[in-house]
């Protein structure tokens, strides 16, 4: 019910004309006589039969189509896939080679490091998103005062450059979630049965095949479940970069993420467009672009276990 029901209202909401106003709508306005703003007056058009005939409610697909001509929306589509690319192509190796040193470590050591690592997971995004931009706030942020300085470089407006907006959205990406991937993998280590560990040290195995025959096999679906997890929460991610871009998108939309665009396209805080219509539309035409990339990657996990 609490899926269905959000779905196919959405559905509903998604053929609706954006200018449509229910005939017999309550408006709140004020009087000449009583200027208070609390004052309810019920507005009749003069003509309804006409009216109402230039307020269709339903559209069909207009608004799908108005969505594929918006050039914006395709540059908040190319901007969610590099978004979601750069988190899995960073997170997922990351991850793998601090689980394998983690995984040498004493117990009470480890569980220590692992926490630590998780912090940024577990904290809430709005926290975590103006943590991050004291990091990267221009010149005095900590980044520029202690590594790009001191290497000789010039301090980077990492929020205001185009070039390296994109880039700080996957790094903050990548702090929040690389601890909970190298948690996943860290419980697929430690799920390995001792008998194989024993095996390749009697027959002598190097890095290279224990990489081959035991860590890749026993952690594959590990790495395939942290790929959705990238996937779906890459193409509904909001907060992280509302809180460090404002809900506009940076500089020339360089870091417009697609449910940014829909918050702008829908909501006052954005561009003010009031258009409800339009952008339960575009959250649509996310769905097939997500089934794909989630399509792609089982298909990837199917050919690795017939292999």
């Amino acid at each position: 019910m609490f899926w269905l029901v959000p779905l196919f209202l959405g559905i509903d909401l998604s053929l609706q004309s954006p200018t449509f106003v229910a005939p017999h709508r309550e408006v709140f306005e004020a009087s000449d006589k009583n200027p208070s703003p609390f004052s309810l007056s019920w507005n009749f058009p003069e003509n309804p039969e006409v009216e109402q005939e230039h307020n269709t409610k339903y559209v069909g697909f207009q608004n799908f189509s108005n969505v594929l001509e918006d050039a914006k929306f395709y540059k908040a589509l190319r901007n969610t896939l590099i978004y979601v690319l750069g988190s899995i192509l960073l997170v997922i190796p990351l991850s793998f080679i601090l689980s394998l040193c983690l995984f040498q470590l004493s117990g009470l050591f480890r569980g220590l490091l692992v926490f630590c690592l998780m912090i940024p997971g577990l904290a809430l995004p709005g926290v975590l998103s103006t943590l991050f931009y004291l990091f990267f706030h221009g010149r005095t942020g900590a980044l520029n005062q202690y590594l790009v300085v001191p290497l000789g470089f010039d301090p980077v407006n990492w929020m205001m450059d185009p070039s390296f907006i994109m880039p700080s959205l996957i790094m903050q990406a990548v702090w929040r979630w690389t601890g909970m991937v190298t948690l996943f993998f860290l419980c697929g280590l430690q799920a390995i049965p001792t008998w194989q560990w024993e095996v390749a040290k009697i027959e002598g195995a190097g890095k290279s095949l224990l990489l081959r025959k035991i860590l890749i096999p026993n952690l594959w679906h590990l790495a395939l479940f942290a790929m959705v997890f990238l996937v779906v929460d890459g193409f509904a991610s909001f907060s992280g970069a509302y809180n460090l871009l404002g809900g506009s998108g940076g500089i020339l939309d360089s870091g417009l993420l697609l449910v940014t665009y829909v918050y702008q396209v829908a909501f006052p805080g954005g561009s003010g467009r009031f258009d409800f219509p339009g952008a339960a539309a575009m959250s649509l035409l996310v769905v097939p672009v997500t089934a794909m990339l989630l399509f792609i990657i089982l298909q990837g996990r199917r050919r690795w276990v017939h292999r």
